[in-house]
């Protein structure tokens, strides 16, 4: 089963979040923190698949947290969760290292669905909140096109939102460490993105992937 740490600073959400998650069966929870620091000492000697991130917490912050916990155990996979669906977090949370959203007011199934497709190496973004972000996008003026890109740019822009790293994708693609670098720039260029969460929005607005 799925073994997952809540970091939290609300005590009661954390108790009924972990009863909720054993109750019906989503994953086996193995330690809870109410804080930044208190997460990175239960990581110190607690097994852990998933970290259920809350954002806004005392001391260290979810954003923080998550940097640091992705440093100590690389293969730790982390879903944000949050009571607002601000586009600022979500883009702080995405660069921080973060594979899911979820929004707090959100039933137990969209968990269990983030849970579950972050847990098989896919990401789970709260679909309210990419409409948002969409919604946002489609306000500003287009400065670059899809025609822009080159097939082998598409090629590289989906297996970044795959959340493969330019080791991974070199690899993917028979081609040098040093071609994929080259590829991303010219990807943040060309879609006038300033790090990995936009060219994700880009692909979701062109129909790239699926959200």
């Amino acid at each position: 089963m799925i073994k997952i740490i809540i970091a939290d600073d609300h005590l009661m959400f954390r108790e009924s979040l972990a009863k909720i998650l054993t109750r019906e069966q989503i994953s086996q929870v193995t330690g809870e923190a109410g804080s930044g620091e208190e997460l990175l000492q239960l990581l110190q000697h607690q097994e852990v698949d998933i970290i259920l991130m809350d954002i806004s917490m005392p001391g260290m912050d979810g954003f923080e947290a998550t940097r640091q916990a992705i440093k100590l155990l690389p293969k730790v996979k982390v879903i944000a969760l949050s009571s607002l669906d601000s586009e600022l977090d979500y883009y702080k949370m995405v660069d921080a290292g973060a594979k899911g959203f979820v929004l707090k007011n959100a039933g137990i199934n969209e968990l269990r669905h983030a849970i579950t497709e972050v847990a098989e190496g896919r990401n789970w973004f709260s679909s309210e909140l990419l409409q948002k972000i969409i919604q946002s996008m489609n306000r500003k003026p287009e400065q670059n096109t899809l025609q822009d890109l080159t097939e082998r740019e598409i090629e590289v822009l989906k297996l970044v939102c795959e959340s493969l790293t330019n080791n991974e994708i070199a690899k993917h693609l028979n081609v040098s460490y040093d071609t994929v670098k080259w590829h991303r720039a010219n990807l943040l260029s060309k879609t006038g993105s300033n790090n990995t969460a936009g060219l994700v929005i880009y692909a979701i607005k062109n129909k790239l992937i699926d959200i």
